[in-house]
């Protein structure tokens, strides 16, 4: 008999899916959050008999269950953790610990795609091309390769398995796994898919214009409440942000933060660490603590959301020769310009700040941090030269 205990994400439910491709009816699968995952160690000790084989996958105990665990594998029982976080590198130190974050190729690893690797090796299952599809998905979305990689199969897989039950999806997975040459979406998964899309990009556009900024332990992070679409809303975020080191979603009602980041020089998860969190360098979370919500709601609570930059400018546009104009809150206007080849100021209110910047996107970065400035319509360009103009008359 086999249990498996494993993360309530696509990635957790990934390797329950697979541990019943293999085991069948010989598998009880627990799905847990991170803070449910110890209560149901502590019961499987207090529960199960010595002839269960444990499997623990996508998650990491405590220090008192990883020391039972311990006791139970030297006590002859038969214990699996394979996880792909770095928090949990500490595990491989045990002989029943699996913890690996990028293989030997130089690519992310997810605990589902460890699972399927493992079971495969083992001969507890075998290979298919659609269980090889099912996996990749589940890994490039679980590491964010499906952004850089453009996947939208494996970002629709995440919407599919959040807009049904944990039950109705691994129903759907396994009959679509166990009889199919490939993986594909039905017509009717489709057509809601097609719907919830529609449904997140209302969501975001409502969201951007909630979000506000603050320099918190160093780093720049854009901070936004919400309950719903987590990777979406950070990954637009980060990208209509970027000067944003990262972005933390308050979920107040569930008492977590969720942190984003579109930057390969941030590491989210060691931000979340900092309030017993952790998680992936670019996704992680954290519960919400006292210091965690003092930092994240009350601190930023008084301060005006972040505006955005004017779209589709002719004539105001980043970059330009002639110089861009920003503005801020308090109604300062700000002017990038470009003073040779390789150097670039900015005119506060048509005083030039005495810092220079090697780039035109080192100067915005700059300001948009120090300004919280945003980028102004053509309009107000305009009338900012003809001003210009008629002064110097």
């Amino acid at each position: 008999m086999y249990k498996l205990l494993s993360h309530n994400d696509l990635d957790g439910v990934g390797c329950g899916i697979l541990a019943k491709l293999a085991f069948g009816k010989d598998v009880h699968v627990r799905y847990n959050s991170i803070a449910g995952l110890n209560r149901e160690v502590e019961n499987f000790f207090e529960q199960e008999e010595q002839e269960t084989f444990l499997f623990i996958t996508d998650l990491s105990v405590n220090e008192e269950n990883e020391k039972r665990i311990e006791e139970f594998h030297r006590a002859g029982g038969k214990v699996q953790l394979i996880d792909h976080h770095k928090t949990s590198l500490a595990y491989n130190n045990y002989d029943w610990g699996h913890v690996v974050v990028e293989d030997t190729a130089g690519k992310l690893t997810s605990a589902t795609s460890l699972l399927y690797e493992y079971l495969i090796a083992q001969g507890l299952l075998h290979q298919s091309e659609a269980v090889d599809e099912f996996v990749e998905l589940v890994r490039q979305y679980d590491t964010w390769e499906w952004e850089k990689n453009n996947n939208q199969h494996a970002q629709r897989l995440n919407a599919l398995f959040y807009l049904i039950s944990i039950e109705e999806f691994e129903e759907k997975m396994l009959e679509r796994l166990r009889t199919d040459d490939h993986f594909y979406f039905d017509e009717f998964e489709k057509r809601i898919l097609d719907m919830e899309e529609e449904k997140i990009e209302r969501y975001i556009r409502r969201k951007r214009r909630e979000l506000v900024q603050a320099q918190i332990k160093g780093h720049f992070a854009g901070v936004v409440y919400a309950e719903s679409y987590h990777s979406e809303l950070g990954n637009e975020l980060g990208k209509e942000y970027p000067h944003l080191d990262y972005i933390a979603i308050l979920n107040i009602g569930g008492k977590r933060i969720g942190f984003r980041t579109i930057h390969d020089h941030v590491d989210v998860s060691e931000v979340a660490g900092h309030f017993g969190g952790g998680g992936h360098a670019k996704a992680s979370g954290c519960s919400m603590t006292e210091k965690a919500y003092k930092l994240f709601v009350t601190d930023t609570f008084p301060l005006e959301t972040l505006h955005e930059d004017a779209k589709n400018n002719r004539y105001n546009v980043k970059d330009s020769s002639f110089g861009t104009l920003y503005r801020n809150h308090s109604d300062d206007r700000f002017l990038i310009r470009p003073i040779n080849q390789s150097e670039w100021v900015i005119d506060k209110n048509k005083r030039k700040l005495d810092k220079t910047f090697t780039s035109f996107a080192e100067a915005e970065k700059f300001l948009k941090r120090t300004e919280a400035a945003w980028l102004v319509r053509d309009d107000q360009f305009v009338n900012y030269l003809i001003d210009e103009v008629k002064k110097s008359k």
